[in-house]
This record gives C-alpha cells, sequence and structure tokens, in this order.
C-alpha cells in the first residue's frame, strides 16, 4: 500500500505533489508521519511535506471527530448500553487510565488518530480536548518522521 501511495504522489506534477502528500495523511494508518516521510522520499521538500501531511491528518481527524461528537450527542439519550469489543474495552482503559493527553500522544503507536479520536469522544472526552491533543500528537509524529526520513534520505544519498 506504501509503495502504491508513493507511486501517487511521484506520479503527480511537482505542483500538484503537495496535495497527494496531503491525501496521504488523511489516510488511517498512513497519517502526518508516513504521510510526511512520503513526500520527502518521493522528493517534496522536507518542511513542505510535513506541513502537508500533517494539514491531510488534521483535517481527517477532525471530520471524523466531529461525526463522533454528532453521532454521541444524537445516541447519548438512549438508556442501553451496547456491549464493548475486547478492542474498544482495552481502549477504554487506557483511556481511563492515560487521558485524553496520553491516549493521544501515544494512541497512534498503535491506532490511527481517527479511530482513538473517534472512540475517546464517544467515551465522553470533550471534543475540544481531543481535538487539542489529536493536533499536538499529529504534529509532533509528522516532525519526528519527518526528521528521521530527511536523515534517511540525506544518508542514502
Amino acid at each position: 500500500m506504501l509503495t502504491t501511495i508513493q507511486e501517487f504522489i511521484a506520479s503527480l506534477p511537482e505542483v500538484l505533489q503537495l496535495l497527494g502528500v496531503a491525501l496521504a495523511g488523511a489516510i488511517p494508518f498512513v497519517e502526518s508521519y508516513l504521510g510526511s516521510a512520503l513526500g520527502i522520499v518521493v522528493g517534496v521538500t522536507p518542511v513542505a511535506a510535513v506541513i502537508a501531511a500533517i494539514i491531510g491528518n488534521i483535517l481527517s481527524m477532525l471530520i471524523v471527530v466531529l461525526a463522533a461528537h454528532g453521532v454521541r450527542s444524537r445516541v447519548k439519550t438512549s438508556a442501553a448500553p451496547s456491549p464493548q469489543s475486547p478492542r474498544r474495552a482495552k481502549l477504554k482503559q487506557r483511556f481511563d487510565r492515560y487521558g485524553v493527553p496520553g491516549v493521544s500522544l501515544l494512541g497512534q503507536t498503535l491506532l490511527p488518530s481517527q479511530i482513538t479520536s473517534a472512540a475517546m469522544v464517544s467515551f465522553g472526552a470533550s471534543k475540544n480536548q481531543v481535538i487539542l491533543w489529536q493536533i499536538i500528537s499529529i504534529i509532533l509524529w509528522g516532525v519526528l518522521f519527518g526528521v528521521l526520513a530527511t536523515l534517511g534520505v540525506s544518508v542514502v544519498r
């Protein structure tokens, strides 16, 4: 999948490659960290690749958080709670232990920001707090992988 995304970005005219990186950053499991690295490997300027991947990831996360908040607001009035899957129960346990900042900063090691942010909102976390901490996390992960990709590309050349 990553090779396909990389080839897609590389096939775009230079002017549109940033848009390709932003689209890659919006994909769950690719996100800002792999999106920025793919952009850098393709030849996009590192700072521009990181910013584009971050913007794409933030936009997709915002859509998911706002949708999850809307759904939770409508479903909140129903009295019958649904049983949790084992994966959701484990995420809820982590949420209770580490809170929004911890799950946002560390959650991307296990699940995409879109999934963890929607889950936190569904657990009752403030949508504004989730958005704030997810943005911080997306920026940190994007910059970290952008730096690593830049160092890796400079070593190869």
